[in-house]
């Protein structure tokens, strides 16, 4: 098993280092991760070198979400994020999927499946 957590740590840090890559690009304006607490110092470590804010929430005693990115970002998602993300209402997880950079049209839909409102329109376009 300690062979699955060193590959795991592995992936992370690659995924890591590709959204760091699409940040310093200006691609997106904040990330999300969700990945086992043991990766999180190393990862927090480099975010603090890098002066890139952040913003932690525990899944669970082994899992983590960690929210980086610009600074007005991670504050509105901390604000947002005040519970489980399978617990946000409609509006939360719309404004948190907008924020993240989502597809703005997938949202309208998520956002009226979840709401138990069907769209309008068959394709949307």
């Amino acid at each position: 098993m300690a062979g699955q957590a060193g590959l795991d740590e592995t992936v992370t840090l690659r995924i890591f280092n590709h959204n760091i890559y699409e940040y310093r690009r200006g691609v997106r304006c904040l990330f999300l991760m969700t990945m086992g607490a043991q990766e999180l110092p190393n990862i927090l470590t480099r975010l603090e070198e890098t002066e890139i804010d952040h913003f932690v929430q525990e899944v669970n005693s082994v899992k983590v979400n960690l929210f980086f990115g610009r600074a007005a970002f991670v504050d509105t998602t901390r604000s947002i994020v005040t519970k489980p993300l399978c617990q946000l209402t409609p509006e939360e997880d719309f404004m948190l999927g907008t924020l993240l950079g989502y597809d703005r049209e997938q949202q309208c839909v998520r956002y009226l499946t979840r709401c138990a409102r069907a769209p309008l329109c068959g394709t949307c376009h």
